[in-house]
């Protein structure tokens, strides 16, 4: 019980509940931009229409809406745009700044796993020992 408590009064939990609030709230308002806004602009390109850019395939219940998809793609591009600029792209320069100010250098790129470094090794091995077998313009193969 105490790892769960543990778990529970970590600042990353709370963070990630707030996050789910608010991306609920900021999708709901996004529906509603698109829906009252974007969908009835691209159904006027549907022409006379009553449906927009939608149609029938076979019957009157099978209809493909383009207007409905065109929709949700501008609001999926205008959601991430705007958590990219309002979120991630201020948080990753508030992180270097801190991290400047502090002193510390910046993030270093991570090592490569051990077993990329021995493949090097041996690659490089391989290579140098075909060099040295390399005699009178004569190449032996590996």
């Amino acid at each position: 019980m105490k790892g769960f408590k543990d778990f529970i009064m970590k600042g990353n939990v709370i963070d990630l509940a707030v996050g789910v609030v608010i991306g609920s709230a900021f999708t709901a308002l996004i529906t509603a931009f698109v829906d009252n806004l974007i969908q009835p602009v691209i159904n006027v390109f549907g022409g006379s229409n009553v449906n927009g850019l939608a149609f029938t395939i076979t019957n009157e219940s099978t209809t493909v809406d383009i207007g409905a998809i065109l929709s949700a793609v501008i609001a999926f591009l205008i959601t991430a745009a705007v958590v990219y600029f309002v979120f991630v792209l201020p948080i990753t320069s508030a992180r270097k700044m801190d991290r400047k100010r502090r002193g510390l250098p910046e993030e270093e790129e991570t090592a490569a796993p051990e077993d990329v470094v021995l493949l090097t090794e041996i690659r490089d091995a391989l290579l140098a020992q075909r060099d040295s077998r390399t005699t009178g313009g004569t190449t032996s193969q590996v």
